[in-house]
């Protein structure tokens, strides 16, 4: 997914209100923007960290500076939680994964269960349908190992019981971890964060639904699907 216009190196001085930060620029300039990630962006919020901007110039907009990139551990972050359903699309329709046609119809954002929206479904005359969820990620503890989540998510726990019944009705239920950093050879499930998830998601396995996990090129030209990651499914201890 390459970014729309050049993106604008800076400096965090603060991230706050989980929507807005300050940063300077490279001219000195100190300005406020907006934070498109209204998570707690664990470890990717040290202040005087290098970060990359994008420029939205609409007269609706209170903020035209908005955060996309984070360095952090020696790696670039994308930050922005809209890429990753862009991300997935485009790998999908590459053919990065075997196990979804890359010649399927694509339709965005379909209700489904209760009161949800499915972020792909994928339809192809003959087979079952494909629903995917996208779900962000960016946190690291340890080096070369993806986690999510990096805090409670009720909301997630709901996908998977939603994704369970999609598979119950016959067709495929899939849930699509991307991962946008570059530097994670595997992703696992966080137990001690949110023990309800990591049941549900065991959960959700067992039922057949699937599970993905997609690390990412990242530059300040664009973030790319790079190549599947494994998933350490087992249990962990809190």
């Amino acid at each position: 997914m390459k970014f729309s216009t050049p993106l604008v190196p800076a400096r965090l001085i603060r991230r706050y209100k989980r929507f807005l930060f300050d940063a300077e620029l490279a001219d000195g300039e100190v300005i406020t923007g907006s934070c498109p990630n209204t998570g707690s962006m664990r470890g990717l919020t040290t202040p005087g960290s290098e970060i990359w901007l994008s420029l939205h110039d609409s007269p609706t907009r209170k903020y035209c500076h908005m955060l996309e990139l984070v360095r952090a551990d020696g790696t670039l972050v994308g930050i922005n939680t809209a890429m990753p359903n862009r991300i997935a699309e485009e790998a999908v329709l590459g053919g990065l994964f075997p196990a979804l046609s890359a010649t399927a119809v694509l339709k965005r954002e379909q209700r489904y269960g209760v009161n949800s929206r499915i972020d792909i479904l994928l339809r192809e005359e003959g087979k079952p349908d494909a629903y995917i969820e996208v779900k962000n990620v960016h946190f690291m503890r340890r080096p070369g190992l993806a986690e999510f989540p990096d805090s409670v998510t009720e909301r997630g726990a709901k996908h998977l019981n939603e994704l369970v019944s999609v598979v119950q009705s016959g067709h495929r239920g899939v849930m699509l971890y991307v991962v946008q950093r570059n530097d994670c050879a595997s992703l696992r499930i966080c137990d001690d964060l949110d023990p309800k998830y990591g049941a549900a998601f065991r959960e959700a396995r067992r039922h057949g639904v699937e599970a993905y996990a997609l690390s990412c090129a990242i530059s300040p030209q664009g973030i790319f699907a790079e190549r599947l990651i494994p998933i350490d499914e087992s249990e962990q201890p809190d």
